[in-house]
């Protein structure tokens, strides 16, 4: 008797420096000692700190395949158990459809990304993500500023581009009340 697969959509959403690819390689890397097939796609724009391979802002890292659009994940994703896709929100609008294609198919989907801009909005895809999501995993940083759980990502750069990549230099992690007011807006 064969059994089939079950797929699913598993997110992992939060500001930035909250250790959302921290917990996108944990679970990938624990798929791979199950002897599970996985394959991990990033957004091909994201070269922050490799031009392949996904890497956390503590450095580490895995191996994965850079796209430049969600329908090519379809490519790349035969005869695999697990589907890793890092960065989300820099994905087209086409992704939850893509997700949901290779859940409908038995594969495991597991998507990270932030899920509001520098601005306190949703951001890309994620709340379609979130909503079509089996399971959704809300991270939190630490706010810099008071040490209170975050899920702000504050940008301390003038730039009012909603794509900026960045780290330490572009952002920080803020609470709600500190995120208020370092951008002098109001509940």
């Amino acid at each position: 008797m064969e059994t089939r697969r079950r797929g699913r959509i598993e997110v992992i959403c939060g500001s930035m420096f909250s250790g959302k690819t921290e917990e996108l390689i944990r679970r990938l890397k624990r798929a791979k000692i199950a002897r599970q097939r996985v394959e991990i796609f990033k957004p091909a724009v994201d070269v922050r700190y490799s031009d392949a391979d996904v890497v956390s802002h503590d450095s580490t890292k895995i191996s994965s395949t850079p796209v430049d659009s969600s329908s090519s994940i379809l490519l790349f994703s035969s005869e695999i158990d697990v589907v890793g896709i890092d960065e989300a929100q820099f994905f087209d609008a086409g992704l939850p459809e893509i997700c949901n294609q290779l859940a409908d198919q038995g594969i495991r989907v597991i998507v990270a990304g932030l899920d509001m801009d520098f601005r306190g909005r949703p951001f890309g895809p994620m709340p379609q993500l979130c909503s079509i999501a089996d399971e959704v995993s809300k991270m939190h940083a630490i706010c810099v500023q008071c040490g209170d759980l975050a899920n702000f990502s504050h940008r301390i750069v003038a730039n009012e581009k909603q794509f900026l990549l960045g780290e330490n230099d572009e952002y920080e992690p803020l609470c709600r009340a500190c995120y208020r007011k370092a951008t002098g807006t109001t509940p």
